[in-house]
């Protein structure tokens, strides 16, 4: 911590300035008539980046030193690094959309949902909540290096960091009805990006979309369109892993509520090629089966759903990799299976707990003991649609125009 004290360079006149060879601003600076004293440079910045957003937000008043160090890029990008990489996630949330009140957001600790009996939810204010317009319908598109993106009624998308309480609202793509939606990072072009696929027309066999992409380095849409023989698109948020945008397609059976597994289909943000993830070999064969996505420990994951008798988790250790697929798990449903019909991975704790969406809650499963927990989550209604943030300082407009900041 910085202490203030009097200017004493009269007693050393030919002290001479040490030099910084830090990626990081200098926190040493002179303002007035006063020097700030300060621990080493190095040392200070190792402790701010182990501190929470909140917190950080309030030292950047500190002094102007503080200020620079905090608001610099490398330190934001650092900062990022470290929370990413916390073991605990101790600096990660859930976002929760919650059926009451109508369309409201609200958010919860991961830590304490993965390791606590109980969880507190806490409300949640996001970008042009009216409640003149409490009808609107919100949808959570997807979450990268602690920024969201969102749906507000029909076509009103926008970016925003919950943490830093910024938002962005985004061009108007033109007219269409977006079925399916994704949001990622391309590191590539260190640009971040949103997918909005509209019009799953069904033409001679084929399946015909429109895939409309935003840039934020351009600020604009762009439009292709695309074809795909056999299977219509069946999730309708996209899953990020290694820089690509995943989806599954479906064949429909005539049994009611029950869609057959196709593909993987996938597109790369940094080229906008589409492409297909090879599938596991199941070994009971394709029939009668959902497939939901996933990430676990940064890896693709799916669960496969046996017609909700059972189910198996899979993990694709090496991205591309079709040999490197890894059944981590198989879960065998109750007497009445219809409990678990929404279940899905959500993430997985470096204490082997996996932590799945579970209808309007969670479960937990311990991988050591083969242990299942429901943590009870306060202060909360039916869950309608959950993603995972990380707190952190990213806002990419820093340079390019000035900051919506939420009231």
């Amino acid at each position: 911590m910085e202490s203030k004290g009097e200017e004493a360079s009269h007693q050393h006149p030919k002290q001479s300035k040490p030099t910084n060879d830090s990626p990081f601003p200098s926190t040493s600076i002179q303002e007035s008539s006063l020097t700030i004293s300060i621990l080493p440079q190095e040392l200070i910045t190792d402790i701010l980046l182990k501190l929470p957003v909140k917190p950080l937000l309030k030292f950047r008043c500190v002094s102007k030193s503080w200020l620079a160090l905090i608001s610099s890029p490398q330190f934001v990008k650092t900062h990022l690094s470290v929370s990413v990489n916390n073991k605990e996630c101790t600096n990660h949330r859930v976002v929760l959309k919650v059926n009451s009140p109508e369309f409201n957001l609200k958010d919860c600790s991961l830590n304490s949902l993965l390791y606590d009996p109980v969880t507190e939810a806490f409300d949640l204010g996001y970008p042009m909540k009216n409640p003149r317009k409490a009808r609107r319908s919100i949808r959570i598109v997807g979450s990268v290096n602690g920024l969201i993106c969102l749906v507000i009624g029909v076509n009103d998308f926008f970016l925003w960091n919950p943490s830093i309480r910024k938002f962005k609202k985004l061009p108007d793509p033109t007219d269409g009805f977006y079925i399916m939606y994704g949001f990622g990072y391309d590191e590539f072009h260190d640009d971040y990006k949103v997918v909005a696929i509209c019009n799953n027309l069904r033409y001679n066999g084929s399946h015909h979309v429109e895939v409309k992409i935003y840039s934020l380095k351009s600020d604009s849409w762009t439009s292709t369109y695309e074809c795909w023989s056999g299977g219509v698109l069946s999730t309708r948020w996209g899953t990020l892993v290694n820089g690509k945008l995943h989806w599954t397609t479906t064949t429909t059976t005539t049994r009611v509520g029950v869609n057959n597994p196709k593909d993987i289909i996938c597109i790369d943000l940094a080229d906008k090629k589409w492409g297909k993830v090879e599938q596991p070999c199941y070994g009971e064969g394709d029939f009668n089966c959902t497939l939901s996505l996933g990430v676990l420990g940064g890896d693709l994951s799916l669960f496969y759903d046996y017609l909700r008798t059972h189910a198996d988790v899979w993990v694709m250790k090496e991205y591309g990799v079709k040999e490197s697929w890894t059944k981590m798990l198989t879960i065998n449903y109750p007497n009445d299976p219809t409990a678990y019909l929404f279940l899905h991975t959500f993430c997985m704790s470096n204490k082997g707990e996996i932590l799945f969406e579970f209808g309007s809650s969670f479960v937990v499963y311990n991988l050591n003991d083969n242990s299942i927990r429901n943590p009870e989550i306060t202060n909360c209604d039916f869950i309608r649609q959950a993603i995972i943030y990380i707190e952190s300082l990213v806002w990419p407009l820093l340079d390019k125009e000035p900051i919506i900041q939420q009231q």
